[in-house]
Formats: C-alpha cells, sequence, structure tokens
C-alpha cells in the first residue's frame, strides 16, 4: 500500500507540475509529453532498484547510460527524449529484476499510459509553435504580436524574439499560438521565412 502511496503522489506532483504550472505559463506542448515520460521512467526504475539487492553502485552506474542523450542537441526533439528514455526504463525494469513480477509489470503500464496520455494528439492540440523570420525590423512588442496574430491566425500566448536587425530589416522570433478557426490570414505585404524548429 505504501508503494501505491508513492506512486499517486508522484503522479499528483508531475500533473501539477506539468498542466497546472508549466504548461500555461509557457505553452510548449512537447515538454509536457517529455516531463511526463522522464518522471515517469526515474520513479519506476527507482522503485525497482529501492525493492530489489541491487546496490546503489550498480543504480548509478544503470543511470548513468542515460546521459548519451543530449537534451540540448536540435536533433532530437523533446517528446523523442522521452521516448528514448522511455525505452531505456523499460529495457531497465525488464533486465534488473529477471522476471515480470506485479510491480514490474505495473511500472511498465504506468510509463506506456504516460506516453499515451502525454503525446496524445488531442492534448493541446490547438496549441502550435513556430519559429519565423519577419522582412521587419520590429521593436514594439505589441505590434510585433498583433502582426503574429493576424499573420498565423490565432492567438499568440508567447512570443520570444530571437534576434532583430535594424540594418537588414528582419526579425527573428519564436512563437507559441492557439490556433484559431477558419483559414489563415495574412497581410499582403510583409514577406516570412519559416525557420525549421
Amino acid at each position: 500500500m505504501n508503494q501505491l502511496t508513492v506512486i499517486a503522489a508522484d503522479l499528483a506532483a508531475i500533473a501539477i507540475l506539468a498542466f497546472a504550472v508549466y504548461f500555461p505559463r509557457h505553452h510548449r506542448r512537447d515538454l509536457v509529453t517529455a516531463f511526463l515520460g522522464v518522471n515517469i521512467g526515474v520513479l519506476a526504475v527507482s522503485m525497482v532498484l529501492g525493492s530489489s539487492g541491487v546496490g546503489i553502485g550498480l543504480g548509478l552506474g544503470l543511470f548513468g547510460v542515460l546521459s548519451i542523450i543530449r537534451l540540448r542537441s536540435y536533433e532530437i526533439a523533446q517528446h523523442e527524449i522521452a521516448y528514448y528514455f522511455a525505452a531505456l526504463a523499460l529495457g531497465l525494469l525488464a533486465g534488473i529484476t529477471g522476471g515480470i513480477s506485479a510491480l514490474t509489470g505495473g511500472l511498465m503500464a504506468l510509463i506506456l499510459a504516460a506516453l499515451y496520455v502525454g503525446d496524445h494528439p488531442q492534448l493541446f492540440r490547438r496549441y502550435k509553435q513556430q519559429s519565423l523570420r519577419l522582412d521587419t525590423a520590429y521593436t514594439d512588442e505589441a505590434a510585433l504580436r498583433s502582426h503574429l496574430e493576424m499573420l498565423l491566425g490565432g492567438q499568440v500566448v508567447n512570443v520570444d524574439v530571437k534576434h532583430v536587425d535594424l540594418v537588414n530589416d528582419s526579425t527573428l522570433v519564436e512563437v507559441r499560438y492557439r490556433a484559431g478557426q477558419g483559414a489563415i490570414r495574412h497581410e499582403p505585404s510583409p514577406r516570412i521565412e519559416r525557420v525549421a524548429s
């Protein structure tokens, strides 16, 4: 019963962190998946290491395997890191115990359920993220937001100006927005370049 309490407390804590604290402030859907996957994976492997006779040195060594993931790399997306971590955690769960107990099977199912929910297409489906290079140098954030909302046809929830070039008259921004209904409207004059995100 104590293990179930720990699992319930962890699930409640990560749900509050991801859905009530992080997403309303930053609106990055891909990181919600990463937070859920990594948290549940660490919980599962830690519980198995704690319940078996495996020494702490071996446990730390096994988690050292995870250091091969380059979290700041642009070559792998955040939600892909969560799947990568979950795959490693599933392998560790099966390998450490040498068999499937009720605890191990339940923890494996919990990892799969966390990724199923966290990366579900219907979860925050209207929230999008885009990197754009605009052919106008914007120094007024209100004007920039207004232009982006007109351009993307949605409500801008976060905008991060990466670079303003006053000489070449361009602005590089990373924008998170809630897509509206209907077609995307474009202003006739400005030209934009979408930067791979």
